[in-house]
């Protein structure tokens, strides 16, 4: 249903339009019922639980708080860097949203598989460049004429800030990230498949008076072996409290009073279902135990001693005679 509401007099009107016959209740059923089919593209298939990218959220809300401070104290000046939005899109929608000229850094993340897109505005980068030049942060767009040199300084620049990646994502993983790559037309770059699902984090970079994007591209296929480590249990749980003496005592003592049955096996057979149908008082069933044999002692339905049947006190007895060692044997008593 609509979220808007109506007055009292567009409700009136409603409710006389429907006496009168100008208005079908059936039809205003039948287009309520055809409101609520969404039209589901598979290509933007979604991977990636709305949970999910809140962490990854966070974890870049942390990458851009240590990279405010690596870079103000880098470029010395004034730098304000914020997460403005996360989301999950094929990579051929990532590649068509960036400029066809671009700085452009792809980085492995051992020991995760695949690789990481980190594209930066041209106008933030060359003016993260000027200022570490010496000047006063200017920012021109020409990076279709890279020299060597300007190519070699801002690649060096951001490879620098892959160790507050590392430091960001070190609660979920531990990565090395690695400067695999450095380009400015995107078309060359084809890190996975078009149709792939990748998460881009979007960052807003103001150094001065110049502002920018940075995105960081992730596919789908480097998050997958942590994909578990970004739900909210992983997050919120707590550091493994160490028990007290006291309460280890008290929890041995009432592990002493638990019970458990004590099975002694005579052996087992196996039988036709025929067999089984037409079994009657009085029939006997031939075991795979010899009488001289001991028998298997199972504490609830585990094996753990052998014994030897008798009487004690004019009852039914087993003595132990050994401990059972086989698979089922993990050195707990």
């Amino acid at each position: 249903m609509s979220g808007e509401v109506l007055s009292q007099s567009e409700i009136d009107a409603l409710l006389s339009a429907l006496s009168t016959g100008e208005m079908d209740a059936d039809e205003l059923k039948k287009e309520e019922s055809e409101k609520r089919v969404k039209v589901y593209d598979f290509r933007r298939a979604l991977r990636f639980s709305k949970d999910q990218i809140r962490s990854l959220t966070r974890i870049h809300e942390n990458f851009a708080r240590q990279l405010t401070t690596f870079f103000s104290a880098q470029l010395r000046t004034y730098i304000q860097i914020n997460v403005a939005s996360a989301d999950q899109i094929p990579y051929e929608e990532f590649i068509r949203s960036i400029p066809k000229m671009t700085i452009l850094n792809v980085f492995d993340v051992p020991p995760l598989e695949g690789s990481i897109l980190m594209e930066v505005n041209p106008n933030v980068a060359y003016a993260m460049m000027d200022r570490l030049l010496g000047g006063k942060g200017d920012s021109h767009n020409n990076v279709e004429n890279l020299t060597e040199i300007e190519t070699k300084i801002m690649s060096n620049m951001f490879e620098r800030s892959f160790e507050n990646f590392r430091e960001a994502w070190a609660t979920v993983a531990e990565i090395e990230p690695q400067l695999t790559e450095f380009e400015v037309n995107p078309q060359f770059l084809q890190m996975v498949s078009p149709n792939e699902t990748v998460v881009v984090i979007s960052l807003n970079i103001t150094i001065g008076e110049t502002s920018g994007m940075m995105n960081i591209c992730i596919p789908h296929v480097v998050l997958e072996p942590i994909i578990p480590k970004l739900s909210v249990r992983y997050w919120m749980q707590s550091e493994k409290k160490e028990s007290l003496p006291a309460e280890n005592l008290e929890l041995q003592k009432e592990i002493h009073k638990a019970e458990v049955p004590v099975i002694a096996e005579l052996g087992t057979s196996e039988i036709s279902i025929q067999d089984f149908l037409m079994l009657d008082a009085g029939d006997v069933i031939e075991l795979n135990q010899q009488i001289h044999e001991p028998l298997t002692i199972k504490i609830g339905e585990i094996p753990k001693f052998v014994g030897q049947p008798g009487k004690m006190n004019k009852k039914i007895a087993i003595q132990v005679l050994d401990t059972l060692k086989g698979e089922h044997d993990d050195g707990e008593r």
